[in-house]
């Protein structure tokens, strides 16, 4: 790539931020301080705290072996800044999820405390904000849940808190800001601390508002996340509503914001129950929707409306048997893309209450040519022209030009978009999805010659005859082409783990 090709794919992803990225950018480059506070705490208390039942994770911690990302640990003596694995699989080890496991014990958690406490003040990444806000959060549900009140851990965990408000993520935004917002509302509550109240809202107040969008769904348009986030507020939610603190002054707005959030979840699930993989999503990260809904009725927060899928850009096609979720939005938040994937129109199909034509999915976020290519156009059902991807995703985390869509047609049985993702090469894709009788009918059009993708699930047996793809109970009829061409690619459902799977392509 040349300097001026550079330069443009920096220029096409920094113009995008907002001022206070740009401002928090240069002040974090500038401050830097590996040191961490100490405070004299001697007279800070813990409030006692009610909270029920909330949705546990599976295991992730035993005898001494922790498994994050589907990888596995056995620590002799446990390095909490263990990086052979990955960042984000120190991050995990880092957010002391494990604590709400189900299965885990008050005496081992407090030992795995004890331990992270021995070696905290040279951890570093123990004290970049994301870590610590998800920590602080993971350690108040489980001092809450097990009644325990240590002078010695509510000395740390109020420093930690402190830390957190002085280094917000102002210069990410989007989910990274909310986890902060949150984990400030949890040490708010715990310590009945105006300071970290009034820092919560300040945050969670304006950024709910503009991250729920008005279908309910969370604006960086990832199901994984939106159910995390989800998660995040009925906890808040929870919080709010069984105590007295700060006047329940956010138990309205918690609870709106909470409903939106599972109306679109209960509307684009599949009937199996699992969210499509779209943007960066992969299972076993978030916490399922039955879970999230049952925790929701617990909570006493149903959505009894139906909610309509408009600004998330997401359209279903349901009847019969077939299941069509496609995505005819933008890409994500254009100051925020870092979840984006180049899959503008890209669709997942369920047929007979099983994953037929899928997302290649997420399995790793380590800037590698796995990464590349699972956020690349020809890793989704949709169409790429002159093997170019429709937005210029790079990096791990990064986009520079991004397609832009417009909606011609948005009925029940009927969805068209165009896109201009490929205008520089002269043309723009359009597609249609329809209800036609008892079958979809999926019509592409270009102006040039393109290449449109089908990922099979990796148990999906086809077969090609012609332009003619059978499979054990469907047919797909393929017009308009000049060559099809089956190969074997990989599909990805969960971080590290990846299936050899059918990918089809239809020259056209």
């Amino acid at each position: 790539m040349s300097l001026f090709s550079k330069f443009t794919r920096l220029w096409n992803t920094v113009r995008f931020l907002k001022p206070v990225q740009f401002y928090y950018r240069f002040k974090y480059s500038v401050w830097k301080t590996n040191s961490i506070p100490v405070y004299d705490l001697r007279h800070v208390s813990a409030n006692k705290l009610k909270f029920i039942p909330f949705p546990v994770l599976s295991v992730l911690y035993k005898n001494s072996t922790f498994k994050f990302l589907n990888i596995e640990k056995e620590f002799s003596e446990i390095d909490w800044e263990y990086l052979d694995y990955g960042r984000l699989w120190t991050y995990n080890l880092n957010y002391f999820e494990f604590l709400n496991q189900e299965g885990m014990n008050r005496e081992e958690g407090i030992r795995l405390i004890k331990d992270f406490e021995k070696s905290s003040r040279y951890n570093h990444t123990a004290w970049e904000p994301y870590p610590l806000s998800l920590r602080i959060i993971n350690w108040v549900r489980f001092f809450i849940s097990n009644k325990i009140d240590n002078r010695d851990f509510n000395t740390s965990l109020f420093s930690q808190i402190t830390a957190l408000s002085g280094k917000l993520e102002y210069h990410l935004l989007a989910n990274h800001l909310l986890e902060n917002g949150f984990a400030l509302l949890f040490g708010a509550y715990y310590f009945n601390n105006d300071f970290f109240y009034r820092k919560a809202c300040h945050i969670l107040i304006p950024q709910l508002r503009e991250q729920v969008l008005s279908d309910g769904a969370h604006f960086e348009l990832s199901p994984m996340y939106h159910c995390i986030m989800l998660y995040r507020v009925l906890d808040c939610y929870n919080l709010v509503h069984n105590n007295t603190l700060f006047g329940r002054e956010l138990e309205g707005f918690l609870k709106e914001k909470a409903e939106a959030m599972l109306g679109w979840l209960r509307e684009i699930i599949y009937r199996d129950g699992k969210i499509p993989l779209l943007n960066d999503a992969a299972f076993g990260i978030a916490p399922v929707a039955k879970d999230l809904m049952e925790y929701g009725q617990r909570l006493g927060i149903t959505c009894c409306k139906k909610v309509k899928l408009k600004e998330s850009g997401y359209r279903k096609l349901q009847f019969g048997k077939f299941e069509l979720l496609m995505d005819v939005g933008e890409v994500g938040p254009d100051y925020q893309l870092g979840h984006a994937h180049a899959d503008t129109f890209s669709f997942e199909l369920y047929i007979n209450g099983r994953p037929v034509i899928v997302d290649t999915g997420t399995s790793t976020y380590e800037v590698n040519d796995t990464r590349f290519y699972e956020r690349s156009t020809a890793a989704h059902n949709t169409v790429v022209v002159s093997g170019q991807n429709s937005s210029q995703v790079w990096a791990g985390h990064r986009v520079a030009r991004r397609a832009r869509v417009r909606v011609i047609c948005d009925e029940e049985e009927r969805v068209v978009g165009q896109h201009d993702g490929y205008k520089r090469l002269g043309t723009l894709h359009t597609r249609g999805v329809e209800k036609i009788g008892e079958n979809i009918r999926i019509v592409d059009e270009i102006d040039g010659e393109g290449c449109a993708y089908l990922h099979f699930m990796p148990e999906e047996k086809i077969i090609l005859n012609g332009n003619i793809l059978t499979g054990s109970d469907f047919c797909i009829e393929l017009n308009g082409t000049r060559t099809i061409e089956s190969f074997s690619s990989w599909y990805a459902s969960e971080f590290n783990k990846r299936i050899q799977n059918n990918v089809v392509c239809i020259q056209f």
